[in-house]
């Protein structure tokens, strides 16, 4: 798999003056770093939880249904959040709200750690989920500023790896301190997002918000963007005005629906999966085993990282930029790949590692294609709004998906029915991605 891009899509500096264009060039791989740089530490600021689950549960004594609903309210605050952030990163600047969010979320996880009662940890952790809603969706308007509709897949596949490798780096942090420091669960919510709060100084320092800040040209070709009315949209366009274009798309909303289901698997997965592996019959396949069972879980967000990238690709150079068909195919693969991990014994490590890597890679990869469907449907003028709304979609199903996983859990004692929700929810949002056909 190669990555290639267009000459045209640095826009007229290309044309005019081919030394311009490299610098152009150059700039929109910097901005594109500095915000993949910046979401690389996002999660460890929310996807933690699951490792901090068996300490709350052993300190405060509440059952995994409970425990369900505290997560529950992480995402549904973050889908409130990104109805209302991802139109104040177009109206304010992606570099701005982006860097605030990780500078709140980071004071939000601290006092999270500091609770007494889960009343109280789950009103931190609400709150925790609203500041982190600033960071995706302005950071996708950043790039849709620099980036033109032809490469945004793999744009967008791209930024995508970055959150995948934030998984990967929030289990392992996570990992390290309940495991190699041996710490109790609040210092999982103080230690990981130090980082956290470096790339969202970093962020700031190093990105501008688009091209003609330093100079440079609009590399969107507005004949070429997706809609007609792209061109004419005002740069001072409202808020109210902005939220009316984008909901009365509706292959937009349609799509909402499709990462919805998508969103809840995927949250499925990355919540209850370390509980799953920090369970006794994979601490018991551990004494025989070179593998410390606790690290399993590592192949789960290792195969988000890399399926989100290799989405974006497909459905730039295989589907030529009908999104859709790529969502179709992974969430398909996905439902088939999680009904395989359900039948798999705990006994059987080195088979669960490769297809719980498999069940990642087309659980999360339909995102990257996702995000780059928003500026596809709605121009890259509204593609913070887009990306807000359909976002919200996104995590108000994950939070409906959360309590009644750790009832099912609760109920029937058998954490392997995650992998059966998780097959239920993909094959659900590949039904619905048909009807994109964009």
């Amino acid at each position: 798999m190669s990555i290639t891009f267009s000459p045209a899509s640095v826009g007229s500096v290309g044309v005019q003056n081919p030394e311009l264009a490299t610098s152009f060039r150059r700039a929109q791989w910097r901005m594109l770093f500095a915000a993949m740089f910046c979401y690389l530490f996002f999660y460890t600021g929310r996807q933690t939880f699951g490792f901090a689950i068996p300490g709350i549960q052993a300190e405060f004594g509440v059952s995994k249904e409970v425990l369900g609903w505290a997560s529950a309210a992480l995402l549904w605050c973050y889908a409130v959040g990104q109805a209302i952030n991802g139109n104040l990163g177009d109206k304010f600047g992606g570099r701005r709200v982006m860097s605030a969010g990780a500078i709140l979320s980071f004071i939000m996880n601290w006092a999270t750690s500091l609770s007494t009662g889960i009343v109280s940890l789950t009103a931190f952790w609400g709150i925790n989920g609203y500041f982190q809603s600033m960071g995706w969706a302005p950071g996708s308007r950043l790039l849709s500023n620099w980036w033109g509709r032809h490469e945004r897949g793999t744009v967008y596949g791209l930024y995508t790896f970055a959150a995948g490798l934030a998984s990967v780096l929030s289990f392992v942090t996570s990992l390290v301190v309940v495991g190699y420091f041996q710490l109790d669960w609040r210092w999982i919510f103080r230690i990981p997002v130090v980082l956290l709060l470096l790339g969202g100084i970093a962020f700031y320092l190093i990105a501008r918000e688009k091209p003609e800040d330093m100079g440079f040209a609009s590399p969107h070709d507005e004949a070429d963007d997706v809609t007609a009315t792209e061109a004419a949209v005002d740069a001072n366009e409202g808020s109210l005005a902005r939220y009316r274009a984008v909901l009365s798309n509706w292959r937009l909303l349609v799509a909402g629906v499709s990462i919805g289901f998508q969103n809840a698997a995927r949250y499925g997965l990355l919540v209850w999966v370390p509980v799953h592996f920090l369970g006794s019959n994979w601490a018991k396949a551990g004494a025989t085993s070179a593998i410390d069972p606790r690290w399993i879980s590592i192949a789960l967000p290792v195969g988000m990282a890399v399926g989100a990238f290799s989405n974006g690709w497909v459905s730039d150079k295989v589907f030529g930029s009908r999104r859709y068909l790529a969502i179709v195919l992974y969430m398909v693969l996905a439902a088939v790949t999680a009904l395989c991990m359900y039948a798999i014994p705990t006994t059987e490590i080195y088979l669960g590692m490769t297809v719980l890597f498999l069940c990642g890679f087309f659980t999360y990869g339909p995102q990257s294609s996702f995000w780059a469907l928003c500026p596809d449907l709605v121009g890259h003028k509204r593609a913070g709004t887009a990306t807000g709304v359909m976002n919200s979609f996104a995590y108000l199903f994950a939070g409906l998906g959360e309590p009644i996983i750790g009832h099912f859990m609760d109920k029937h004692n058998q954490t392997s029915l995650v992998f059966l929700v998780v097959a239920v929810c993909a094959t659900s949002s590949a039904v619905v991605a048909a009807f994109i056909r964009r």
